[in-house]
């Protein structure tokens, strides 16, 4: 039988020939080991977890060989892990610090001293669990946080099972959190019971090792796949898991569209201290928990261990809506869930001031991150996509921990002083105050229309780099193949989300909302860029020419805007449309009878709903080009001959001669508009309406004033 069939609950990714390529280099099997590790989610979470290794190497002062370790460094992603995201320490010196440690009142101070015990000097930073690494003897280390340890570790009797089950093989060093004095704590552990092959950590995880790096990979699967057994032997077997379940879901297409209609007013009350961007999902294990008659019980307990509840709070807020309730009366729905809310914010403020202590950080956003809705599926709701994915992916390993807990004992979860002491840690909030000041648009979700080429590819890509989530879409579905392949290579699956729309049709239109409001749960921002042009002398436009134009054009925009405003009111955070109009509403030239005075429409539609909108907050502002030739769809056909036949030139000649006839003799491209569309949103121009920006390169007739 080969390795790969021996495992059912972890996955043997191992391969012999690309580890021999390596062999020697402990520091590249670290790596490897890590990676593959980090690619099963049941082993460890995303950002979880670290590993290491000790070698010798040559001191570079004395030339002498000397034992360094190779951990993890703080903030790390096991799974993405690379050489540059290691912190690589000193043996002896790491070790020497126990003379000098004051004990555990003085814990903190020891994270600075791991500055003195560096090897290599472009060391990523070390991580508040190097000494839990350093002071095990062993070459190969791993501490993972997998949903099947946890849930033997954060049982009620957890201790017990773990020595029966492993035969008194793994240890057990109760909880404590993370630090210098957990390190000694796993040396002491070790040192009365010689031999073992791990340390189970309690409410936390598992430590295991090994002599070289295949050795821990195995023992590592070996320990994580027992406790899976384990877990499943028992699961269901004394009671029903959860207590059974109280409720039933939805059909999927029911839960997708009760979210979609509730994603931006959770998203509103979320975003009351900074605006925040949403993840749903409606997981099996998600339905499985909050449909189940110990939801009640066990929600309220929050997690147990560290990783998960600094990504998800305390705890959840489980709202108290029926799974098919009508959502439409978005006032009535608000009178229900603003009391919740107010209750969550309280609990979270007296939490906090119960716990705190005289150097405790200031108390951060009372806001839940998990909102709970039973029968529907789960929310989650962080600073950016990926935050907030991750901590769905995170409430689900508690979920997970619960379920296992409950069906071999019942679920502890960790005391909420010691919540507390993880989630204000100085060291948590130095950690934080380190990060990249937030860029203008983040938590900012943006709806763009015709996004798939041209001016409005421009502008999403504008608004991803500057922090945004963006909803690219476009009626040409293999266009916007396209560019989600461009999207997706340069900004990650986290920062956009696709739709196929056409403006003309409201059906596809609320499609499109649907997408962001359960991608991102909402929009902030809507630009109206999507479009055509026609271009004939009066007596050769026909009908359907006029039709098409004032279809796409107008209604379009109204329609588009329409189902913004929508969504916008929903969360009651105000908003920006943008209209990406035309030179061509305030000039009159040949042959465009048709197309101008659809843009002339659409530059007074725009104020129109300015006036209606500014007591919602919502802004509404203009972008006038012109000329935009590169990467046009429009440009591709008729209406370039057509401009061209106009002004008695050859199409080729085109983009000159526009940039001729402006005052800054300048060709217009599309990443100008996109910096126009910026500058209205990037939070300078906060208290302006109703204006127009004209980015044509100076053409005096369609001065506004």
């Amino acid at each position: 039988m080969s390795l790969t069939q021996t495992f059912k609950h972890v996955s043997y990714l191992w391969d012999e020939a690309t580890a021999a390529s390596m062999a020697g280099d402990e520091v590249a099997l670290l790596i490897y080991r890590s990676n593959l590790l980090g690619a099963d989610l049941r082993l460890t979470n995303y950002g979880g977890g670290n590993t290491s290794c000790k070698a010798f190497a040559k001191d570079p002062l004395t030339g002498e060989s000397t034992e360094v370790m190779w951990v993890k460094g703080s903030g790390g992603d096991l799974g993405t892990l690379k050489r540059s995201g290691l912190a690589a320490l000193y043996v002896d010196r790491l070790r020497s610090l126990k003379n000098v440690y004051r004990g555990v009142e003085h814990e903190d101070e020891m994270v600075e001293l791991f500055n003195h015990c560096i090897y290599d000097l472009s060391s990523k930073a070390p991580s508040i669990d190097t000494p839990l690494h350093g002071f095990l003897p062993f070459k190969h280390i791993d501490h993972l946080h997998p949903d099947a340890a946890i849930a033997i570790a954060a049982a009620k009797d957890g201790k017990k099972i773990t020595q029966e089950l492993f035969s008194g093989t793994i240890g057990w060093v109760e909880w404590q959190r993370p630090g210098f004095d957990l390190g000694l704590k796993l040396k002491q552990c070790l040192d009365e019971n010689p031999g073992i092959r791990g340390i189970m950590l309690g409410s936390h995880g598992l430590f295991t090792w090994g002599d070289t790096a295949y050795e821990s990979y195995m023992n590592t699967l070996e320990v994580i796949e027992r406790c899976a057994e384990y877990l499943e032997a028992n699961i269901g077997k004394k009671a029903p898991v959860f207590g059974g379940a109280k409720i039933q879901s939805l059909p999927k297409e029911a839960r997708l569209a009760q979210a979609a209609a509730l994603a931006p007013v959770l998203r509103g009350y979320c975003s009351s201290q900074t605006k925040m961007v949403g993840h749903f999902t409606d997981d099996d294990r998600v339905l499985e928990f909050i449909n189940a008659k110990d939801l009640d019980r066990l929600a309220p307990l929050g997690t147990s261990c560290p990783d998960h509840f600094l990504r998800t709070k305390i705890s959840p807020l489980v709202l108290n809506l029926e799974a098919g309730e009508d959502l439409g009366n978005v006032a009535a729905i608000k009178e229900k869930i603003a009391p919740l809310f107010d209750a969550y914010r309280n609990m979270y403020t007296d939490y906090y001031n119960a716990c705190k202590h005289p150097n405790s950080p200031a108390v951060r956003d009372a806001n839940p991150v998990v909102i709970l809705y039973p029968g529907v599926g789960m929310f989650t709701f962080a600073k950016d996509k990926q935050t907030a994915r991750v901590a769905a992916e995170f409430y689900i390993n508690a979920i997970n921990v619960m379920k296992g807990a409950e069906a071999i004992s019942s679920y502890t979860s960790l005391p909420r002083q010691e919540a507390f002491n993880i989630e204000y840690w100085l060291l948590e909030e130095a950690k934080l105050q380190r990060m990249p000041k937030p860029k203008a648009l983040s938590g900012r979700i943006a709806l763009v229309t015709g996004s798939a080429g041209g001016i409005g590819k421009a502008i999403a890509k504008k608004f991803a780099e500057e922090g945004a989530v963006v909803v690219i879409n476009d009626n040409d579905a293999q266009r916007l193949e396209s560019a989600k392949a461009d999207f997706d290579k340069a900004f990650g699956k986290d920062v956009y989300a696709a739709a196929v729309l056409d403006v003309t049709s409201a059906q596809t239109i609320k499609k499109a909302f649907d997408v962001a409001a359960l991608s991102f749960g909402g929009v902030d921002i809507v630009v109206n860029c999507a479009g055509l042009s026609i271009s004939k002398p009066i007596e050769e436009h026909t009908e359907q020419d006029w039709d098409i134009l004032y279809d796409v054009l107008v209604k379009g925009q109204f329609l588009v805007t329409q189902g913004g405003v929508e969504v916008m009111r929903k969360q009651g955070t105000g908003g920006d449309v943008l209209n990406i109009v035309s030179k061509n509403a305030l000039v009159s030239g040949p042959n465009n009878a048709g197309y101008g005075s659809a843009k002339a429409a659409q530059l007074h539609l725009s104020r129109l709903n300015a006036a209606e909108l500014g007591k919602d907050h919502i802004r509404v502002n203009t972008v006038n080009p012109d000329a935009v030739i590169s990467d046009s769809k429009i440009w591709a056909g008729a209406w370039a001959e057509g401009r061209a036949k106009a002004y008695g030139v050859k199409v080729e000649e085109l983009p000159a001669f526009y940039a001729k006839r402006t005052l800054l003799n300048e060709i217009i491209l599309p990443e100008d508009i996109a910096n126009a569309c910026f500058v209205f949103v990037g939070g300078m121009l906060n208290k302006a309406t109703g204006n127009v920006l004209n980015i044509d390169g100076g053409v005096a007739m369609a001065f506004v004033r």
